[in-house]
């Protein structure tokens, strides 16, 4: 079992910046592809950004790409979206989730082979 608590939410101005922070525990013995979903009120679920379990990928929504930075630090077991020229539009609760069984990324962008959620944390962007 891996146990996901995101961090880092909060209401900002159009155009600032926030840094969302998930740190795994549990089961963190092997490197899993971590990534960010977001929900906007009575939107569905949509992926953001990932973070590939080797290290090798780093894929983004068309709608962040530019804006939003994903990082990891293994020794923290945790996974890093920094976001910037934030927009209003970008106002959602923005969960972390994990793959532990080394899904195609593209199936984890549709949020396929998902394991673990964690439990969001909300972000407003005011205009």
């Amino acid at each position: 079992q891996v146990q996901l608590v995101e961090s880092g939410g909060g209401l900002v101005q159009a155009g600032g910046s926030l840094r969302l922070s998930c740190t795994a525990s549990g089961r963190t013995d092997r490197s899993y592809t971590m990534g960010w979903f977001r929900q906007a009120p009575g939107k569905e679920r949509v992926f953001v950004a990932l973070f590939s379990w080797n290290g090798r990928s780093k894929l983004y929504a068309d709608s962040v790409k530019g804006r939003f930075t994903i990082s990891r630090d293994n020794a923290k077991n945790t996974v890093y979206l920094e976001m910037n020229s934030l927009k209003p539009e970008d106002t959602a609760v923005y969960y972390c989730a994990v793959d532990a069984h080394y899904s195609d990324n593209y199936y984890f962008m549709r949020g396929g082979g998902i394991d673990y959620w964690g439990k969001g944390t909300l972000v407003t962007v005011s205009s």
